[in-house]
């Protein structure tokens, strides 16, 4: 009795180290897991880290390299006139002179071309860098982005001039194979002249539509420029620009302020001007095929052009827009009054009659003063009397402002 007495708590005995070892091994591998998952987060952490760093390093050579290219003196702006071979170039310096320098090797040779932009180290004028082609923000200014609406269908009483323009400007881009075939060259340019209001920017307009080219367009006087050589260096960039989007069509509008005759006046602002028609001539017939670019120009005054503007080569077609005549006046009416709501006692042939001697820009502002006269006595739509009012008005304003203007003359 004594020894079973004895063995029982050796047993439970037993069997609590069992149970104890077994609880300690659970929380040893439960603490494991915790240490591991732990280390994992930890390595990742390391690894966050390291990246971190290696950003921050990248962004502190930059920082530091943006540092010592302000520190860097400027860089001079240079033009290659001429390349030797791949590593020695002639350019010409902003400020003027022309120098014979060298080219990094990390720059490719056949990027440097005549005429591209680039930029010189102060101290030794070795090439640093090639800049990209770069237009002046004028001329960007003088791009039509959007095709012109006007078709040939909104010019009345042209119907030769347009046949005319056609053949030299839309057909050369639509069918250049038809001169190929004849064997001629087709003109180079048009110029449109007559009197002001007679449709020529509005057929210059229509041509852009029809054949689906770049329409860049600048009137005469902003080539006008301040500064020696600017002038020039705007037609110079307008023609390049015209290339790059060629087929473009270049609409000159009053040239007669740069085209006039040359003299021998000794004022700057001349000589400039000169300069500018002289830059404009030589683009107008340079060594270089313009190619799909034409030109189309426009005047009041051709009488005061210069006469080396005019010869066959620069403006190889010469077409006089007229005032309309009866039928054209008519014809311009019905395209200004399609859209209006005529009662049945207008008579337009009429309205052309009374008419005579004015340009399609008058008879569009006639038509509008005649809806002005309808809206005003609150109708729906515009009576004979409208017209002959809207005549009338138009009459007087214009005797008004012929007298103020000669008025003013005699006492200038």
């Amino acid at each position: 009795m004594g020894d079973i007495a004895r063995q029982a708590p050796e047993k439970d005995t037993g069997e609590d180290i069992y149970q104890y070892l077994l609880e300690r091994i659970t929380n040893l591998e439960n603490r494991n897991l915790e240490l591991r998952e732990q280390f994992r987060q930890m390595e990742s952490e390391k690894r966050y880290v390291e990246t971190q760093k290696i950003r921050y390093e990248r962004e502190l050579r930059k920082l530091k390299s943006e540092i010592e290219q302000l520190r860097s003196p400027p860089l001079v702006i240079g033009t290659v006139t001429d390349v030797i071979d791949n590593s020695r170039v002639i350019v010409r310096s902003s400020a003027g002179p022309r120098f014979l320098v060298r080219t990094s090797q990390l720059i490719d040779p056949d990027l440097l071309k005549p005429g591209v932009r680039c930029t010189l180290n102060q101290q030794s004028l070795a090439i640093v860098d090639v800049l990209p082609t770069s237009y002046d923000a004028q001329i960007y200014g003088m791009e039509l982005v959007e095709s012109p609406e006007e078709t040939y269908e909104n010019i009345g009483g042209l119907e030769p001039q347009i046949e005319e323009i056609r053949e030299a400007v839309e057909l050369p881009l639509t069918k250049p194979h038809l001169f190929e075939k004849v064997g001629i060259s087709p003109p180079k340019g048009v110029l449109l002249y007559g009197p002001p209001g007679t449709g020529k920017t509005l057929l210059a307009r229509a041509v852009a539509h029809q054949t689906n080219a770049h329409f860049l367009r600048v009137v005469g006087s902003e080539l006008v420029q301040k500064y020696i050589g600017e002038g020039a260096r705007l037609v110079r960039e307008l023609f390049d620009l015209a290339k790059q989007k060629a087929p473009s069509i270049i609409f000159i509008d009053e040239i007669d302020a740069i085209g006039a005759h040359r003299n021998d006046s000794t004022t700057s602002g001349d000589r400039e001007v000169q300069r500018t028609l002289m830059q404009l001539l030589a683009e107008m017939d340079g060594f270089e095929n313009r190619g799909d670019v034409k030109i189309v120009a426009a005047t009041n005054r051709i009488d005061i052009l210069d006469r080396a503007l005019l010869r066959p080569g620069r403006f190889d077609r010469m077409i006089e827009i007229p005032l309309p005549d009866h039928q054209g006046r008519l014809a311009i009416l019905k395209i200004h009054t399609l859209h209006m709501n005529l009662s049945d006692d207008v008579n337009l042939s009429e309205v052309s009659r009374l008419t005579e001697g004015k340009n399609g820009a008058d008879l569009r502002a006639i038509c509008m003063e005649a809806g002005m006269f309808a809206i005003r006595m609150e109708r729906d739509a515009v009576n004979s009397d409208d017209f002959m009012k809207a005549i009338d008005k138009l009459s007087v304003d214009f005797d008004r402002h012929h007298f103020h203007t000669t008025f003013g003359e005699m006492f200038a």
